[in-house]
């Protein structure tokens, strides 16, 4: 009987562009090189979802290690600067708060600075939490530009809202100069071995044979590899996130570009608005069992900004996870993978860390169950950890004004969850796990931004006296102000990043 895992993995064959199935391609050809070939099919004729347009930072890393330059990045795939989500309606009508990159105030032993914050809340203190932040100041007031200062507490993290069909072909254009290999055509057929059912070859409508060692499903939510042709299974999640359609469409640019994403709350869903150089993204996520799709349309329509450049697309999912994302011989990346809702921009996130999970994993010598198994569990985890974030910002909420919010706060949440809020209301303290993408600053503007408050503080805070604790805030406070005075405007910052890419890499 022929055994796989006595293979070694020589061929790697990833089905399915887009932005996941080039960033793949992208990765493995610069890190395993010449040890792999790899060849990438996919057909003009099939269209890309394209959602993820706002990212978070890790994506600069993913640049770095592809050998990117940053204002050529910038010049071709339309990006803007991204230092925040601001949440709008999400708490309640008419209030808002942000979630940034950035960090409030600084970070002290044994002690975080929240905890000064709210014992001088106590004593009369009024500059609120997000003032101590300087990702907060600078979206604000549209200002960015790179500050690589020694203490951390005055840098400003920051990640890009680009247009995801130009960041394909940039990637695509990268990946075939490093060589790898690109097939035009549908697949008509996938061939599995009889004994082990590992796929073997995809056989294409123009006759073309394709056979590898490792397959990559990037096929999108049909799965076509991993679900279609191997029933890996799937778990839905819709008990605990249960929007299941966007709409997405267009519209022109602002004539100011914000750095930030917005996010809007509307009566069963919400709204992005993703700033580009060129237009901008917007989209409507709704649950069809509280609102037609009419409705939701007119609802996204009736609240662009500017005039739209199109006609909306309907998308429709099931939150949740592929039970095993990396099944026999097929890996999926991308949306075959699973689906989490963009609420805080982690689409394209997956996709690169589910890539640098597998070169840490990778077969050379053969498949084995010990490194599915291991890959497996990883992403499990990482899966559940963001599907946690984003359900917090749904069932704290204090909105009365339709169902979808109301049923929303009676949610059964997953232990894990329930554990982190009980944890911060009681005094304060934030618990991240191992691993977890979201930074204790992350599930503090949150978690005080949706409402919720903490009955105590650390009392390490009571060895300041009280004079001590204004000197010490008032001080926080102007150096970040400070720090905002020297920036540049987010528009000049694209500008000559552009101009300088045009010198740089004549077009």
């Amino acid at each position: 009987m022929h055994n796989p895992q006595q293979n070694p993995v020589k061929h790697v064959v990833i089905a399915g562009g887009g932005t996941a199935g080039w960033l793949t391609a992208a990765l493995l050809k610069k890190v395993l090189n010449q040890a792999v070939k790899i060849t990438l099919v996919e057909s003009e004729a099939i269209g890309t979802v394209g959602v993820g347009e706002a990212t978070i930072p890790p994506i600069r890393l993913v640049n770095q290690v592809l050998g990117i330059d940053e204002a050529q990045f910038i010049r071709d795939t339309k990006a803007t600067v991204k230092l925040a989500i601001r949440f709008e309606n999400w708490k309640t009508q008419g209030e808002h708060y942000y979630h940034t990159f950035g960090n409030a105030g600084k970070t002290m032993a044994f002690c975080h600075f929240h905890h000064y914050w709210m014992k001088a809340k106590t004593l009369g203190h009024e500059a609120d939490l997000w003032q101590y932040d300087l990702n907060y100041h600078a979206a604000e007031a549209g200002k960015f530009a790179q500050i690589n200062a020694k203490d951390p507490a005055f840098s400003i993290p920051f990640a890009y809202h680009f247009d995801a069909s130009l960041y394909a072909k940039f990637l695509r254009k990268l990946s075939e100069q490093m060589g790898v290999v690109r097939c035009e055509g549908k697949i008509q057929h996938v061939q599995r071995c009889y004994d082990s059912g590992y796929i073997e070859t995809l056989h294409l409508d123009s006759g073309q044979k394709i056979s590898g060692d490792l397959f990559i499903d990037c096929t999108g939510f049909r799965g076509l590899l991993i679900n279609q042709t191997l029933g890996a299974g799937y778990d839905d999640w819709s008990h605990l996130l249960p929007c299941d359609s966007a709409l997405a469409v267009p519209s022109e640019r602002h004539t100011s570009t914000a750095a930030y994403t917005r996010s809007i709350a509307h009566e069963a869903g919400w709204q992005w608005r993703i700033p580009l150089q060129h237009r901008n993204g917007n989209g409507h996520v709704y649950c069809s069992r509280y609102i037609s799709d009419t409705q939701a349309q007119d609802t996204l329509m009736a609240n662009l900004d500017t005039k739209p450049l199109g006609d909306p697309k309907l998308i429709k999912f099931t939150t949740g996870r592929r039970r095993q994302q990396w099944y026999k011989n097929v890996v999926a990346i991308g949306l075959s993978s699973g689906f989490l809702e963009p609420l805080e921009s982690t689409s394209i996130h997956l996709i690169q860390s589910a890539i640098v999970r597998l070169l840490q994993l990778f077969p050379h010598q053969g498949i084995t169950p010990h490194l599915v198994n291991e890959y497996n569990s990883q992403s499990t985890l990482e899966f559940e950890q963001i599907r946690d974030f984003l359900v917090l910002h749904y069932v704290v909420n204090e909105r009365n004004d339709s169902a979808f919010w109301r049923d929303m706060r009676s949610i059964s949440l997953p232990d894990s969850l329930q554990h982190k809020i009980a944890l911060f209301k009681e005094n304060g303290t934030l618990v991240r796990e191992q691993n977890d993408l979201f930074l204790e600053s992350s599930w503090l503007q949150v978690l005080y931004g949706q409402g919720i408050v903490p009955n105590d503080y650390h009392g390490l805070v009571d060895s300041l006296s009280q004079q001590d604790l204004n000197n010490m805030l008032t001080k926080m406070l102007a150096l970040k102000k400070e720090a905002l005075h020297k920036l540049p405007s987010h528009d000049d910052y694209i500008a000559r990043m552009i101009e300088y890419a045009n010198k740089k890499f004549p077009a």
